[in-house]
């Protein structure tokens, strides 16, 4: 037993070492076993999923401010996602809400829009989403689960069950408002805040533009 024992935690200290990646941007180790092609994999998936089942706005001058703004922190972003396939969408929804998914699938609610009032409040919005795919936040929150897994079951359960997939989700900020009832951890949080404010600095938006919006997405909670 007392070997058993050994092996099982030498095993562990070899599966956790083997699953450290980098954050971009801030330089952060985290816990991550699932590969870049994986999550890009869900992502894709998801994101298809999502453009049949929520209405897409036609209305050309959202389109054209969410394409400008999208593309220009995908330039700025594409160092550290370069395997992006980028897309931005504008869906009609009333959720004050946005995300971004593995593979550079950004989507961007109606209902967010008149929150973030001009290019650079969005850019601020754009550019936190866009750092929780830069940094892989969805990846390392299934890898959390499947880790907790491990230790109290000692079997590994596959990422393609949906609750990992339901994790990805969360990690990506779909399904929830923004900053108000997120899944992700305070510390995903503040590390997309950071990217964020850099990618929106090298996209030439004035990051002081990102506390106007956070102070007026703070009036907009307080009166829901």
């Amino acid at each position: 037993l007392r070997r058993m024992a050994v092996g099982l935690a030498a095993g562990a200290m070899v599966w956790l070492w083997t699953g450290c990646t980098t954050v971009p941007g801030t330089g952060r180790s985290q816990l991550n076993f699932m590969s870049p092609g994986e999550e890009m994999k869900l992502g894709l998936s998801e994101f298809d999923k999502m453009k049949q089942q929520v209405p897409i706005s036609k209305d050309p001058k959202l389109n054209a401010l969410v394409q400008e703004v999208g593309r220009r922190i995908a330039d700025v972003a594409k160092s550290d996602m370069p395997d992006a396939q980028w897309e931005f969408v504008v869906f009609e929804s009333n959720e004050a809400n946005a995300f971004c998914l593995p593979g550079g699938k950004v989507g961007i609610y109606t209902g967010i829009l008149p929150i973030t009032k001009d290019a650079a409040g969005l850019a601020t919005v754009m550019g936190h989403e866009v750092a929780h795919a830069v940094a892989r936040h969805g990846g390392e929150r299934m890898s959390q689960a499947m880790g907790l897994q491990v230790l109290g079951v000692g079997v590994a359960t596959a990422t393609r069950e949906s609750k990992y997939r339901d994790a990805l989700n969360a990690g990506y900020g779909m399904g929830s408002q923004l900053a108000v009832a997120l899944p992700h951890s305070r510390m995903q949080e503040s590390e997309a805040d950071e990217i964020g404010l850099m990618y929106m600095a090298k996209a030439e938006y004035p990051p002081s533009a990102a506390v106007e919006f956070w102070q007026r997405f703070g009036e907009y909670t307080q009166a829901q």
